[in-house]
């Protein structure tokens, strides 16, 4: 299935995309109703956190492991299976679970999360020609950003007319719709030769052998160093921001980091790797997290520093298939970058508000400064790596 196309189809990938629209919602439908979630569960207290963070957790322990049972599994069977899992999960919600069921529910959403995130980019890769295959890849890495705006400009005035429980039926229907087109697309998609699962026992063992992989896993310790950053940036400069273009900035932050990959990042892929692409993303961040330091909360720095994560976005999901050649390699590859950035989503805000608690707003950008020359530096340590 890794093999050299001559043209891209374009149509199919941008269906693979509307699933990872369909499954980025998981942590979307969440995040945007939180506040309101004691209304579903008044008795839940300091658990409904685990409303948001048992889908990462999930991704954090088996992310590594979906791309070896994708693999086995096939790359349609998994896609299409993920959506319907996920539809059920969502119908289920929608009939107001208890919360211990709601939770369940939630950790089944995390599997249906990765059999897509796993799937996706491998299939999306083998279906572009090599000249577009930067600007394929870059469009998948959209889709979180793209999901969460979608669910704020639709989603939030659908609870305000219907209630909480519709946008989680809503979901379930839009998932379903999402299986049953794929399941009819992918029919004449060719797939790989499926592998062997490995035995439960030696699954520990074969997460060495891919961490070790500068190939395999470069994408991934870039994609850690960055996704501990960008919503922790969005949750925690706010405050910084002049109240009244406060709303303004954080919804021009995301499109900007949107607008970016999508025009400039696909242009310079075009060129160059993705893996340089990434550390120019990583290199511009840091200067925005200086420009930061000198004018806190200055709306034309929080949108740069947005722009220049946005390079970071599409130069990693490009290198997935820059790097490892194969589909086998891929789906790996893919999983240890779903586990990265599952890691760093969960640990990224409470390390920011425990350092700004601590060494306040100088100690925030000092860390920040750190990440992204962190990530500069871990690409370019495992590309010596790989030239040895």
């Amino acid at each position: 299935m890794a093999k050299q196309r001559s043209t891209t189809d374009w149509p199919m990938i941008f269906a693979i995309w509307a699933a990872g629209l369909g499954v980025a919602a998981q942590y979307g439908k969440i995040s945007i109703i939180f506040d309101r979630m004691e209304l579903l569960y008044p008795d839940a207290g300091a658990s409904i956190s685990f409303t948001v963070s048992l889908v990462g957790l999930v991704g954090i322990i088996f992310g590594l492991v979906a791309g070896l049972f994708v693999n086995f599994f096939g790359y349609r069977r998994s896609l299409v299976w993920a959506l319907w899992v996920g539809a059920g999960m969502s119908a289920l919600q929608a009939l107001h679970l208890p919360f211990g069921l709601f939770l369940v529910s939630r950790l089944i959403e995390g599997l249906s999360h990765l059999g897509v995130v796993v799937a996706g980019p491998t299939l999306i890769a083998a279906l572009s020609s090599n000249r577009d295959r930067g600007l394929a890849m870059t469009l998948w890495s959209t889709f979180f950003g793209v999901a969460f705006t979608l669910l704020a400009w639709l989603g939030l005035p659908l609870v305000a007319g219907f209630g909480l429980l519709s946008l989680f039926a809503a979901h379930a229907v839009i998932m379903a719709g999402l299986a049953l087109w794929l399941g009819i697309a992918l029919r004449d998609v060719p797939v790989p030769p499926r592998t062997e699962f490995p035995s439960l026992r030696s699954l520990p063992g074969l997460h060495l052998p891919v961490y070790r992989s500068p190939w395999k896993v470069a994408p991934a310790a870039g994609w850690l160093f960055y996704t501990c950053c960008f919503v922790s940036v969005l949750t925690v400069i706010p405050p910084y921001i002049e109240e009244d273009l406060r709303r303004f900035v954080l919804a021009a932050m995301p499109l900007a980091s949107i607008a970016s990959s999508m025009i400039l990042g696909v242009f310079l892929l075009r060129h160059i790797a993705g893996v340089k692409v990434a550390q120019l993303g990583f290199a511009l961040s840091a200067c925005g997290v200086l420009w930061l330091w000198v004018q806190p909360g200055d709306p034309l720095a929080c949108i740069a520093l947005a722009a220049a994560m946005g390079l970071v976005q599409g130069g990693s999901f490009a290198s997935v298939p820059q790097l490892n050649l194969g589909d086998a390699e891929r789906a790996q590859a893919g999983g240890v970058l779903a586990q990265a950035g599952n890691l760093g989503n969960t640990i990224g805000t409470p390390l920011m508000v425990l350092t700004l608690g601590l060494a306040g707003f100088e100690g925030l950008m000092t860390v920040l400064l750190s990440l992204f020359l962190g990530g500069f530096l871990v690409h370019q340590f495992l590309a010596q790596k790989r030239k040895a």
